[in-house]
């Protein structure tokens, strides 16, 4: 379990990552639908993952340039199956159909857009969306930080309102639990730790707390609002008399906006020297949005995150 040998392996980065492709390797290889891979570093990842045995890539995009962007890149592709498409959109329609179909097990993203693979993916015609709104999960490796830190939502949601709220934290604590965190510790985060009626996301995160109360959360322990630094320190915590299971030792971020959440995310990336891996849930299948500035080992954990989701059984909470 993650949880159990994390403080061992504070100061080594890297570290949270390989233990996750670990646990994923021990699996059978995804079945995944790539789209749009017509540059080397998108095609190069897809390959990678699958010689590491993490999925079973089916490339979908322009033929004459995904064989083209594999010639540059050295790559030997004659063994993936290549559904020729005319350009990037219809590339993410295809996708998603197979994955509709069940024919794929999880998307990943190649050389295209975000939003284009998004707007493919929660279109009424594609059948992939499910009652949760969808949300996305950086799993964070902080060479500082003594267990895997996840944070939420900082790629997708805009400025999320309470329900949408409600599904980000569920979402990330069912990750948490696909990772082998059993009772993931959730702070709610703020630029204070009190209640202040002028500020939406100290209400908010009380109405989280007392949703998981009732049940309409499940899975974790909520705290919120809580600063950042009471979040992740346990100094910061006890020096402003915080009493709490999750204050100082959080597992789980949850950031009021996507301004916030995607701040937070880079400043550990660049300052901090963490590693990440990057993970959409709450459609049918889980959807893999690397990024082009994504190191080789970013992209694999991703992969292994989406290995360990399809055979993890959502929770379920009240409505």
């Amino acid at each position: 379990m993650i949880a159990d040998t994390a403080d061992t392996a504070a100061a080594t980065p890297g570290t949270q990552l390989q233990r996750l492709m670990r646990m994923a390797e021990a699996r059978p290889p995804l079945l995944t639908a790539v789209v749009h891979p017509v540059d080397a570093l998108s095609l190069t990842g897809a390959v990678e993952a699958a010689k590491r045995g993490l999925i079973e890539p089916i490339l979908i995009g322009p033929q004459a340039r995904v064989e083209a962007a594999a010639r540059d890149a050295g790559l030997d592709i004659s063994a993936f199956r290549l559904i020729d498409v005319a350009h990037s959109h219809q590339a993410a329609e295809t996708a998603c159909e197979l994955a509709a179909k069940g024919e794929v097990a999880a998307i990943m993203k190649g050389a295209l857009h975000t939003d284009e693979l998004l707007e493919a993916v929660v279109s009424p015609a594609c059948g992939l969306r499910t009652d949760r709104r969808m949300s996305h999960v950086f799993v964070l490796d902080v060479p500082t930080y003594p267990r895997p830190l996840l944070v939420s939502d900082a790629a997708l949601n805009i400025a999320p309102d309470l329900n949408a709220k409600r599904d980000i934290v569920q979402n990330a604590i069912d990750l948490a639990h696909a990772m082998g965190v059993a009772e993931p510790k959730v702070a709610i985060l703020s630029a204070v730790e009190m209640v202040n009626s002028k500020m939406v996301s100290t209400l908010d995160a009380a109405a989280l707390c007392k949703m998981a109360d009732r049940g309409q959360i499940v899975g974790g322990l909520l705290d919120g609002p809580l600063a950042f630094d009471n979040a992740i320190s346990p100094e910061s915590a006890a020096t402003k008399g915080i009493v709490s299971p999750v204050a100082g030792q959080a597992d789980i971020l949850i950031v009021p906006d996507i301004e916030s959440g995607n701040m937070l995310a880079k400043q550990l990336f660049y300052l901090a020297n963490a590693q990440s891996a990057g993970i959409v849930l709450g459609a049918r299948v889980p959807i893999m949005l690397t990024s082009r500035s994504d190191p080789e080992a970013s992209r694999l954990a991703s992969c292994a995150l989406a290995i360990l989701l399809t055979q993890h059984k959502p929770a379920k909470y009240l409505r």
